[in-house]
């Protein structure tokens, strides 16, 4: 294998010039390099430090480290240094953040760290042909759900964004890693009624797609929209059931299979189905004010769900529980559900209900 001595060729080179230069200057021989490199289409075989004000945020970056982990993040970079650079891509000069967004924000705000990198930051810039806004929100979430950290609010306005740029729910998933579930999920939180015009709407306990309750907003009164003539809605940031875990994709320890089992023995035992929910419409105010004012769902499905969601703390995607049941078992939780649906109803001055009712099928309630 031939050896070169580097030191003789660069050194001497590189010493007469000044900082800027020299950064300019390796930066350059780095992607000269990079056009010979056996790795030339991995954007890490090239990082090169850029001045930070260059670099910008995206304003659509889905992931929120709190005010301890930033004082973590910052004490890395000050003892360990860079050790991953800042993903980006270049536009008219400037860098704009893919991934890296706090550690962009450390490079800026730590004074000991902007001094130590002389006001520089080591970036990486994204392949060609994956330039896009959409290939660049996928490219955001990939990085962050590889960590395990996203907001789901933020999740869910992206989502919304790529399927207004005609992404199919096929893409999405592909591309960001999630199932039908979660991406239908992350447009139920908007309450955007036009992202589920390709959804079916079920009418059963165990269904693959989750109901579709959203109706256009006509009047707002402060934190609660009322629909003519009798709907009441939330905001998603007021669901007690969302906090709790009702639309999560896990339960942490447990397989799908036994959530299910756990789901099927919860049904199966009356009294205590019937106190889970009670606790539902003491303690979930707003979540069944929400839902239970819908006439179009199926809102006994929900309400077993709930009950299984305050009690267990398994969120409703394991619904497949109640096909475990007997053709009895699953008479007798209907039944219940029902008298606690009718319980709420009629303690916040609304009618009484059928099963057909509760259940949205008749033709009047279907979309």
């Amino acid at each position: 294998m031939k050896t070169f001595n580097v030191e003789a060729l660069l050194g001497d080179f590189l010493e007469r010039l000044d900082k800027a230069e020299k950064i300019d200057a390796i930066n350059d021989i780095k992607r000269q390099l990079q056009k010979h490199s056996p790795f030339a289409t991995e954007p890490v075989d090239c990082v090169i430090w850029v001045p930070s004000d260059l670099v910008e945020a995206n304003d659509y970056n889905p992931n929120s480290v709190a005010p301890p982990e930033m004082a973590l993040l910052e004490q890395s970079i000050l003892q360990d240094g860079y050790t991953q650079p800042i993903v980006t891509w270049l536009r008219e000069g400037i860098y704009e953040v893919v991934d890296g967004f706090h550690r962009n924000r450390i490079g800026k705000e730590s004074l000991e760290v902007r001094k130590r990198v002389h006001s520089f930051l080591p970036v990486v810039v994204i392949n060609h042909g994956r330039e896009d806004i959409t290939d660049r929100m996928a490219s955001t979430i990939r990085h962050n759900r590889a960590r395990g950290k996203h907001k789901v609010e933020a999740m869910s306005d992206i989502v919304i964004e790529l399927k207004r740029r005609n992404w199919s729910n096929e893409k999405i998933a592909k591309n960001l890693g999630m199932d039908q579930d979660e991406i239908l999920r992350l447009c139920q939180i908007t309450g955007l009624q036009e992202l589920f015009a390709d959804q079916e709407f079920s009418k059963s306990w165990d269904i693959d797609d989750a109901e579709d309750d959203f109706t256009p907003l006509q009047e707002n009164d402060g934190d609660k929209v009322k629909i003519e003539p009798n709907r009441i809605l939330h905001t998603w940031d007021k669901w007690e059931c969302y906090p709790a875990g009702f639309y999560e994709n896990k339960k942490d320890g447990m397989t799908k299979e036994q959530c299910n089992e756990e789901y099927r023995a919860f049904l199966s035992n009356i009294p205590r189905f019937e106190a889970a929910m009670e606790r539902v419409t003491t303690e979930w105010k707003n979540s069944c004010q929400h839902y239970l004012t819908n006439e179009n769902m199926n809102r006994i499905a929900w309400m077993g769900q709930a009950a299984l969601c305050i009690e267990t703390g398994i969120p409703s995607i394991f619904r497949g529980g109640f096909m475990l049941l007997t053709e009895d078992q699953q008479r007798q939780a209907n039944e219940a559900a029902l008298k606690y649906v009718n319980r709420w109803l009629i303690g916040n001055d609304r009618a009484e209900i059928t099963m057909e009712d509760a259940t949205g099928k008749t033709e009047a309630n279907l979309y």
